[in-house]
Order: structure tokens, then C-alpha cells, then sequence
């Protein structure tokens, strides 16, 4: 028997690569997330909860992981770069360093915060809920975005332009139409008179309800001498018909028997500060009526953005009206009168006082956004913690006027841009304080007021 040696062919194994990218990310990846996380985690105006926290480092980290994969993908189309293990490595742990510090100081910077408003002070519990939160809503942005993009290759440019521009507006019409029927659902849902003196007067309007704030206004009028007026949106068509409506009952409820007269400009959903009426009450011991006039029934970010005039001009018409009711009395008995708005209240109480104030005794803004509201005449009332006040376009590439703000908590560095992503999340969270911080206010709104002597 014959054996036939073949020899046999086997695969040699892979080289070992003895210079292997390390499992690190790129120095620019690096760099870029401490950079976003940092910013994340800057000195905020109000305390941040765990969650809101986790979600802003999230959505920081996110947007600096996007813009080094595009960086990445454009500059090694220019020219290819040879892997640098040792660079990684120290730039990945400069960004644990940087991001150590900024924890702690944000840590110190949180419970300094807490301390002025007498909260509790937030523990480690608070920071690990932080981490594994942001890194939760990092991994989870990054999976949409890498399902994104492929499924925006196999749309295709125009296919997933169209698409996005149709999910785009049916988001904004849906969600704005959904906003617009809760507030008017819930405005629907009191039906109430539109004064008071000690009890709810009988309404010459007919009846018309005037909603849920101001069925709140009215309520806290109860068990005080002072004269609460309130004209809803629907009591009639126009700004000057509802301005005639709100002097008609001013004066049939007595109210210009009174020494005093506040005009109360609501925010843009109707609402006005219960804290600033007593306040009026307090100031002038029982002898004021405070007179207000809605004219909007939606919430106060989407008056502001788009319907500001129509604060103003019904404003304007309701201070005209008052004013002619005043005008016909004998000048002993004559009221004094006051104007007094808060946030988009102030905007539309102080235009309206143009181009002619004479008649007003005495003015008073609160939290007046940025920008926004004449402060060199009257009171002002704004704290340096309150988002409101800091918020502008100007405020990327400029620090906030805070001259007429009181210090009720620290007062963060400005930083460009960062300052502004900052501020517009504590937006979010401008009413979650207590009286006398962010944009809450205090019965000091109405003590406040002047007298002209």
C-alpha cells in the first residue's frame, strides 16, 4: 500500500497588530464632550431637579458626540490622520478632570442656591441620578440619530426633507390647536360675576363667565373691603367695548368711591398675582379697587411671542376708560390711580402709558421680562433669580442689566451662549420658587406701590 503525502494549506493567523487604536475616544471627542458637559453643568439661576439636570447634560453631551462625528467625517475626507493612543489618553482624562471639577463646583453651586431658599440641600444620591440619567438620554439621542441617518439614506434627500417638514407642521398646528382648546376648556369651567366689594355683585354684563382666573381673582376678594373688577375675554368683541364693560362695573361696584384705583394688567392668560391684590389691600388699608381686563385666555409664552398688541392696545383702551370715569368727578373726591403688571403685564401696562402718564399716580413692574418694559419711571420689582428678567436675544454675546434687581440668591457669572441655553431652560421652571424668588413675587408687589402725596 501506497501513502501519498499531500502537503496541507493552512491559513497563517492575523498578524497581531502590536499598534492598535485604543478602545479611547478621539482627542477631539474628548475635548468636545468635558467642553458640553461643563457647559451643562454651569452655575443656573434656580435649583435644578435630578431629572432636569440629566436631560440637559444629555442633551449637551448628545449635540458635542454630533458635532465630532461630522468634524471627524470632514476633516478625514482632507487628509487622514495617523491614531495618537497616547494623546487619547490624556485628553480623555483632562475630560474626567474637568468634568470632576465642574460637578463639584456645580454641587457647591446647587446647595448654595438651596441655602438662600431655604430648601433642602441635595445629597450624592442627587449626582448619581444625574449621571446615569444624562448618560441614559445621551445613549438613547445617539440610537435615534444613528437610525436617522439611516433611514435619511434610503429616503432620500428630498424624500426626508418632505417628510420632515410635514411632521414638522403637523407637530406645531396639533400642538398649538391642543394648547389653545385646554385653556379654553378650562376657561369655560367658571361661571362667575365680574365684581366684588364683600361678595360677588350681580353682573350687568349678563352673567358672562369670566374663567378660571378670573374666577381665582374674584374668590380671593372675599372678607376685604377693597372692590375687585374683572372683565373676561368673551364679555365683548372688541378690546374697547370690554375697556367700557370694565369702567361701567368699576363704578356701579363702587369702586370709584374709593381713594385709590389699580389697573391690573393680567398675564397673557388672564391671570393676576393673588400676592399683589393684598398687597394693595395692606398698602392702602381697605380703601383701593383693583380693576383687571383680560385679553387673552392663552398661556403667557404664546401671547408674548404672538399677540403682545393685543395686551398693549387693550390695556391702553381700559386705562382711557378709567381715566374718563375719573375726569368727571369733582377733583377732591377724585381716585388716584395706579397701574400695576407682572412679567407680560409689564410690557403692556408700560407701553400703554404712552404717550401721556399725567394721570397716573404711580406705577409698578414685576419680574418685566429683559428689554422689554420702560424702568426709569416708578417702581421696579425684579429678582436676580429670575429667569425672566435675565432672558433676551442679547444675552449670547451680553451680560443682563441688573441694576434695578434685588439679590434674593447667588448671582451666576455670565457666560456667553452658555448663559443663554442656561436661562431658557430655568424658563421652563421660572414659577416652581417660592414667593420671592425666580418669578414669584410677593405681597411687596402691591406695598410697593407710591403715593403721590
Amino acid at each position: 500500500m501506497t501513502f501519498v503525502l499531500t502537503p496541507t494549506t493552512t491559513t497563517p493567523p492575523a498578524p497581531t497588530n502590536l499598534h492598535a487604536v485604543p478602545a479611547v475616544p478621539r482627542v477631539s471627542t474628548s475635548l468636545l464632550l468635558a467642553l458640553s458637559v461643563a457647559a451643562s453643568l454651569s452655575p443656573s439661576l434656580l435649583p435644578r431637579a435630578s431629572l432636569v439636570q440629566a436631560v440637559v447634560t444629555g442633551l449637551f453631551a448628545a449635540a458635542a458626540l454630533v458635532v465630532s462625528a461630522v468634524a471627524h467625517r470632514i476633516t478625514s475626507r482632507v487628509h487622514r490622520t495617523c491614531p495618537r493612543p497616547r494623546a487619547r489618553r490624556v485628553a480623555l482624562g483632562l475630560a474626567l478632570l474637568t468634568v470632576g471639577a465642574v460637578g463639584i463646583a456645580d454641587a457647591r453651586w446647587q446647595n448654595g442656591l438651596r441655602e438662600s431658599w431655604g430648601v433642602p440641600r441635595v445629597g450624592p444620591m442627587y449626582w448619581i441620578e444625574v449621571v446615569c440619567g444624562s448618560v441614559s438620554v445621551c445613549a438613547l439621542l445617539v440610537v435615534i440619530g444613528i437610525g436617522s441617518a439611516r433611514g435619511a439614506g434610503k429616503l432620500g434627500a428630498m424624500r426626508l426633507l418632505a417628510t420632515t417638514a410635514v411632521v414638522a407642521v403637523a407637530v406645531s398646528v396639533f400642538g398649538f390647536d391642543w394648547a389653545r382648546e385646554s385653556f379654553a376648556q378650562r376657561y369655560a369651567q367658571a361661571d362667575l360675576v365680574s365684581s366684588t366689594v364683600q361678595e360677588h355683585a350681580v353682573d350687568p354684563v349678563g352673567g358672562v363667565s369670566v374663567g378660571v382666573q378670573g374666577q381665582r381673582f374674584l374668590a380671593g376678594g372675599e372678607g376685604s373691603t377693597a372692590v375687585r373688577t374683572y372683565v373676561g375675554l368673551r364679555a365683548a368683541p372688541t378690546y374697547g367695548e370690554r375697556a367700557e364693560l370694565a369702567a361701567d362695573e368699576l363704578e356701579r361696584s363702587g369702586g370709584l368711591a374709593k381713594a385709590h384705583v389699580v389697573i391690573a394688567v393680567p398675564t397673557g392668560s388672564g391671570w393676576v398675582d393673588e400676592n399683589a391684590v393684598r398687597g394693595f389691600d395692606e398698602r392702602f388699608g381697605g380703601d383701593v379697587a383693583t380693576v383687571a381686563l383680560q385679553y387673552s385666555d392663552q398661556p403667557s409664552w404664546a401671547t408674548f411671542l404672538f399677540a403682545e398688541d393685543a395686551a398693549i392696545e387693550s390695556t391702553r383702551a381700559l386705562r382711557v376708560a378709567v381715566e374718563a370715569k375719573l375726569a368727571a368727578l369733582d377733583e377732591d373726591r377724585r381716585p388716584k390711580l395706579h397701574i400695576y403688571g407682572q412679567s407680560l403685564g409689564s410690557v403692556a401696562g408700560s407701553a400703554a402709558l404712552q404717550p401721556d402718564s399725567s394721570a397716573v399716580c404711580s406705577t409698578l413692574w414685576a419680574g418685566p421680562p429683559a428689554n422689554k418694559v420702560d424702568t426709569g419711571h416708578g417702581v421696579v420689582l425684579a429678582n436676580t433669580s429670575d429667569p425672566v428678567v435675565w432672558w433676551s436675544s442679547e444675552l449670547i454675546f451680553s451680560p443682563p442689566d441688573l441694576t434695578k434687581a434685588r439679590v434674593d440668591a447667588p448671582v451666576p457669572q455670565w457666560i456667553p451662549l452658555v448663559s443663554f441655553a442656561q436661562t431658557s431652560v430655568d424658563l421652563l421652571f421660572a414659577l416652581d420658587a417660592p414667593a420671592g424668588h425666580g418669578h414669584r413675587y410677593g405681597e411687596d408687589q402691591g406695598t410697593g406701590l407710591l403715593d403721590c402725596g
